[in-house]
């Protein structure tokens, strides 16, 4: 069964409407919750590159890339976790886990239960929300993974 259904969102996810790349977070984060976050993707074998600037490096330890000096360049780590669906990372702080995902690419029900399964595995394996803003509307969140209800849901109308 799906968590949403694409008839019920399909205006949160046009990319005129709510920008192509909308905000993904999951808040009051650790350094603990980044290093679970690069276990997942190692263990679910998902397709990734860790990048510094354009240099692409193995995965770090989270511990050494949260401990880079304030005006080092911002890595990030950019995961495939289904075929043509890319979330990229960005390692601003260890207080929350920052990530973008472009609605292009999820577009559809299947597209859909595919982001919203990625979520759910992300937001399980930390025990923490992970929510979904609007690009450039921080704090907005339209949908999101509730750890209480293990599902993807709304969190304004469409």
């Amino acid at each position: 069964m799906s968590d949403l259904s694409w008839d019920t969102v399909k205006e949160l996810f046009d990319p005129e409407e709510m920008g192509s790349l909308p905000d993904l977070r999951v808040p009051d984060t650790s350094a603990r919750d980044w290093q679970l976050l690069l276990d997942l993707v190692v263990e679910r074998g998902w397709s990734h590159e860790y990048m510094e600037g354009d240099t692409e490096l193995p995965l770090p330890r989270a511990a050494a890339v949260l401990a880079r000096p304030r005006d080092a360049e911002c890595p990030q780590l950019r995961v495939w976790p289904a075929d043509g669906i890319l979330a990229i990372f960005r390692f601003l702080g260890d207080e929350e886990i920052d990530f973008d995902v472009d609605l292009r690419e999820l577009q559809g029900q299947e597209r859909l239960d595919l982001f919203c399964g990625f979520l759910r595995t992300l937001g399980r394996r930390l025990g923490k929300p992970v929510f979904m803003d609007p690009e450039g509307a921080y704090g907005h969140p339209i949908l999101g993974y509730d750890a209480g209800t293990d599902r993807v849901v709304l969190l304004m109308e469409p």
